[in-house]
């Protein structure tokens, strides 16, 4: 397959025509749209193909070097672009080489090899560690794993300051709330006690809840929400979130009806999906 390494003098709306680019472009200006990634809140990480990255950028050209925080021997040789730490999303559709950046984990793990973007000397988004450590556990149950997103979703840091923090008590509530929810993440939402982000030990809590959830709400901040694509991963924040609006929007007013539990497990039942056991009370 043929290889070239984009021209530096290139405009924007070309790097746009990428693909892997324009849609990291849209994804982030989408969240800051919803007003989830206010000033440099957030950060996504998504990895690539090879074989797509090589239509587009020069693989054998390392424009630097960037030390991570710890190996990441389980991603060798892995492609990804990733938002840059201090960026705002606001800003990534009309100078994308400034707020993004393609890597490649070193063959040992040691390193990451910049092939584009994070110009002037930028870096990676600091929750990059919380990231590697998500992909790692979320590649070792699904395969087809690509995407961690990181937002501040409004309605559900919301909800944090309110609801119970026990993830199954959570995860009724939300599934409660709209009839597409225990559709959409039949295996709840995990929660985990306030942290310091940007830390190592945020980063394996999370990572601890991601081997058997796509999702995890640091209270009081904001989500981590994963999947096989980009649409797949804010899909899923997308309804989560919802969720969480309507929750605040009734949550002072008398509740007249609901889905009931039986009724959660007529709808997993007739869209095959298995719900979190202990959290439905049914025969």
């Amino acid at each position: 397959m043929t290889t070239f390494k984009q021209p530096h003098h290139l405009s924007c709306t070309r790097k746009l025509d990428i693909p892997f680019i324009k849609e990291m472009a849209q994804i982030t200006q989408h969240m800051w749209r919803f007003g989830w990634d206010e000033r440099n809140g957030g950060n996504v990480s998504y990895i690539l193909d090879e074989a797509e990255v090589a239509q587009y950028l020069d693989t054998n050209t390392v424009i630097r070097t960037i030390k991570p925080a710890f190996p990441v021997h389980e991603l060798a040789g892995k492609y990804f672009i990733v938002t840059g730490s201090g960026k705002y999303f606001k800003n990534v559709v009309a100078d994308p080489e400034a707020n993004l950046g393609v890597l490649r984990v070193s063959k040992d793990g040691e390193q990451l090899e910049l092939l584009w973007g994070l110009k002037d000397d930028a870096v990676p988004t600091s929750e990059l560690p919380s990231h590697f450590m998500s992909h790692i556990e979320r590649l070792k149950v699904d395969p087809n794993h690509r995407v961690v997103i990181h937002n501040h979703a409004t309605n559900v840091i919301a909800m944090t300051f309110i609801h119970d923090l026990d993830q199954n008590q959570f995860t009724k509530t939300l599934w409660e709330m709209c009839t597409e929810c225990i559709v959409v993440f039949p295996d709840g939402i995990a929660v985990i006690p306030w942290m310091v982000p940007g830390s190592n030990e945020i980063g394996r809590a999370t990572a601890d809840k991601m081997k058997d959830h796509r999702a995890v709400v640091w209270p009081h901040h904001g989500i981590f929400g994963t999947g096989s694509s980009i649409d797949e991963a804010f899909g899923l924040i997308e309804t989560i979130e919802k969720a969480a609006q309507i929750y605040m929007l009734i949550v002072n007013q008398p509740i007249k009806q609901r889905i009931t539990d039986q009724e959660l497990a007529d709808l997993a039942k007739a869209f095959g999906v298995t719900p979190r056991e202990g959290i439905l009370n049914i025969e």
